[in-house]
């Protein structure tokens, strides 16, 4: 799949003033992140089981 058929998303967190942020698409077999501010740049391609391991990091603060 290409990334740009990919359904692009950005954090509920990220404001609405221009902010750094970054979007993320779920795909079968990995998870996409990529620089909203900066299209031109490659995303980043992460595993599932990888996503869920930093999810679970980060949301222990």
């Amino acid at each position: 799949m290409r990334t740009t058929e990919l359904a692009w998303f950005k954090s509920s967190y990220s404001g609405t003033q221009g902010d750094d942020c970054i979007e993320v698409a779920i795909a079968e077999q990995a998870v996409h992140v990529r620089d909203s501010k900066d299209l031109s740049r490659e995303d980043v391609a992460v595993g599932r089981a990888g996503w869920a391991r930093f999810v679970r990091y980060v949301a222990q603060g």
